[in-house]
């Protein structure tokens, strides 16, 4: 991840797969309500969907002051109206400081955190989301079946040597966590780069 010249930063991938992930929230997203990001990072992602979803209000959010920095610098570059101010929201953490939300999106934080944070995604989801509202997440996976891309294998070793909490997860462990929360797996969407984009449905 490179930084600008003011607050802005700019992840290269995000600029890759910007485009796919916003055809697939096209298709999946409600026609109106919020639309509450975790893990913001750059802020990038979330300034693009925004400026082609102008329907949509956006609340992103990151744990980290220097992300949050750097989404506000990015909203204010972009003159959007529809993005609210970025959240100090960890997921991991039960209180979120936000309320209901029509739709959850989370790009990249599952395996690249601890397995709560996942937990708690799934628990804040579900509490905050109506029925029929989505959780769209992004990122590789482990599927049962589905022989592993070597250089998804190569990735999950890299993270595990940087932290050992970190790494790509079993679908199957995320399917599960979110039915607890009355998350229902909807769609799973082939994307480039051996990455899935993956929607769970609110259940009444």
């Amino acid at each position: 991840m490179s930084i600008s010249s003011d607050a802005r930063l700019s992840a290269p991938s995000a600029l890759r797969n910007r485009d796919p992930i916003l055809d697939v929230l096209a298709a999946v997203l409600p026609p109106a309500g919020l639309v509450l990001e975790i893990a913001s990072g750059s802020g990038e992602h979330v300034t693009h969907f925004a400026r082609h979803l102008p329907h949509l209000a956006f609340q992103p959010s990151d744990p980290a002051a220097e992300a949050r920095a750097s989404v506000a610098a990015h909203v204010a570059a972009e003159g959007l109206a529809n993005v609210r101010a970025p959240l100090a929201l960890d997921a991991a953490v039960a209180d979120w400081p936000v309320g209901p939300a029509a739709a959850i999106v989370c790009i990249n934080m599952i395996h690249i955190s601890p397995w709560p944070s996942t937990l708690g995604l799934m628990a804040g989801a579900g509490a905050r989301l109506p029925v029929g509202g989505p959780l769209v997440l992004y990122g590789p996976y482990l599927r049962d079946g589905v022989e592993t891309a070597p250089g998804n294998r190569a990735f999950d070793e890299s993270l595990r040597r940087r932290d050992p909490a970190w790494g790509l997860r079993r679908l199957k462990d995320v399917a599960a966590a979110a039915e607890k929360h009355g998350l229902a797996l909807e769609r799973v969407v082939e994307m480039p780069a051996n990455n899935l984009t993956v929607v769970f449905r609110k259940s009444a």
